[in-house]
Protein backbone atom coordinates (compact mmCIF):
# COMPACT_ATOMS: atom_id res chain seq x y z
CA UNK A 1 0.00 0.00 0.00
CA UNK A 2 1.47 3.38 -1.15
CA UNK A 3 1.47 6.54 0.56
CA UNK A 4 1.09 9.96 -0.10
CA UNK A 5 3.15 12.63 0.61
CA UNK A 6 2.77 16.70 0.83
CA UNK A 7 5.67 18.73 -0.06
CA UNK A 8 5.70 22.38 0.59
CA UNK A 9 7.59 25.19 0.53
CA UNK A 10 9.62 24.40 -3.05
CA UNK A 11 12.43 26.16 -4.88
CA UNK A 12 10.04 27.00 -8.17
CA UNK A 13 13.04 25.44 -9.74
CA UNK A 14 12.97 22.20 -7.91
CA UNK A 15 12.27 19.09 -10.96
CA UNK A 16 10.14 16.16 -10.61
CA UNK A 17 13.60 13.84 -10.94
CA UNK A 18 15.24 15.83 -8.40
CA UNK A 19 12.61 15.17 -6.06
CA UNK A 20 12.39 11.52 -6.97
CA UNK A 21 16.34 11.30 -6.19
CA UNK A 22 16.05 13.12 -3.03
CA UNK A 23 13.21 10.58 -1.46
CA UNK A 24 14.65 7.75 -3.15
CA UNK A 25 17.45 7.90 -0.50
CA UNK A 26 14.68 6.30 1.84
CA UNK A 27 12.77 3.82 -0.63
CA UNK A 28 11.14 2.83 -3.74
CA UNK A 29 9.07 6.43 -5.09
CA UNK A 30 6.05 5.82 -7.29
CA UNK A 31 5.02 8.71 -8.55
CA UNK A 32 6.03 12.79 -8.09
CA UNK A 33 3.70 15.40 -9.07
CA UNK A 34 5.29 19.05 -8.25
CA UNK A 35 2.05 21.86 -8.90
CA UNK A 36 4.20 24.74 -11.50
CA UNK A 37 4.33 28.01 -9.82
CA UNK A 38 2.31 26.75 -6.79
CA UNK A 39 5.93 26.15 -4.55
CA UNK A 40 4.73 22.15 -3.50
CA UNK A 41 3.92 19.13 -4.88
CA UNK A 42 3.53 15.50 -4.09
CA UNK A 43 5.59 12.47 -3.55
CA UNK A 44 3.93 9.25 -3.19
CA UNK A 45 6.34 6.17 -1.79
CA UNK A 46 5.75 2.37 -2.16
CA UNK A 47 5.22 1.17 1.16
CA UNK A 48 4.08 3.10 4.38
CA UNK A 49 7.52 2.68 6.57
CA UNK A 50 9.40 4.21 3.23
CA UNK A 51 7.09 7.33 3.42
CA UNK A 52 7.40 7.71 7.16
CA UNK A 53 11.41 7.72 6.70
CA UNK A 54 11.59 10.08 4.15
CA UNK A 55 9.00 12.50 6.08
CA UNK A 56 11.06 12.06 8.94
CA UNK A 57 14.24 12.59 7.43
CA UNK A 58 13.07 15.63 5.07
CA UNK A 59 10.78 17.39 6.90
CA UNK A 60 12.72 20.96 7.94
CA UNK A 61 15.59 20.05 5.46
CA UNK A 62 17.19 22.66 3.18
CA UNK A 63 16.37 21.59 -0.45
CA UNK A 64 17.71 23.67 -3.60
CA UNK A 65 17.75 26.51 -1.00
CA UNK A 66 14.78 25.96 1.02
CA UNK A 67 13.29 24.50 3.76
CA UNK A 68 10.83 22.07 2.74
CA UNK A 69 7.76 20.81 4.70
CA UNK A 70 7.33 16.86 4.28
CA UNK A 71 4.07 15.66 6.15
CA UNK A 72 1.32 12.90 5.35
CA UNK A 73 -0.90 14.25 2.49
CA UNK A 74 -4.56 14.65 3.22
CA UNK A 75 -7.52 14.27 0.71
CA UNK A 76 -8.56 17.39 -0.66
CA UNK A 77 -12.03 18.61 0.25
CA UNK A 78 -14.49 20.51 -1.49
CA UNK A 79 -14.89 23.91 -0.83
CA UNK A 80 -17.97 25.96 -1.43
CA UNK A 81 -17.67 28.69 -3.89
CA UNK A 82 -18.17 32.20 -2.76
CA UNK A 83 -21.22 33.51 -4.24
CA UNK A 84 -23.17 37.16 -4.09
CA UNK A 85 -26.25 38.00 -4.11
CA UNK A 86 -28.13 39.37 -7.76
CA UNK A 87 -24.82 38.95 -9.79
CA UNK A 88 -23.55 42.23 -6.89
CA UNK A 89 -20.50 43.79 -8.51
CA UNK A 90 -18.00 45.61 -6.47
CA UNK A 91 -15.97 48.59 -8.13
CA UNK A 92 -13.22 49.95 -5.56
CA UNK A 93 -11.91 52.65 -7.97
CA UNK A 94 -12.07 56.06 -6.36
CA UNK A 95 -13.00 59.05 -8.14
Amino acid sequence: MSTKLYVGNLNYKTTEEKLKEVFGQYGEVTSVNILQGRGFGFVEMATPESAQEARNGLNGTDLEGRKVIVNEARPRTERPRERREGGERRDFRKF
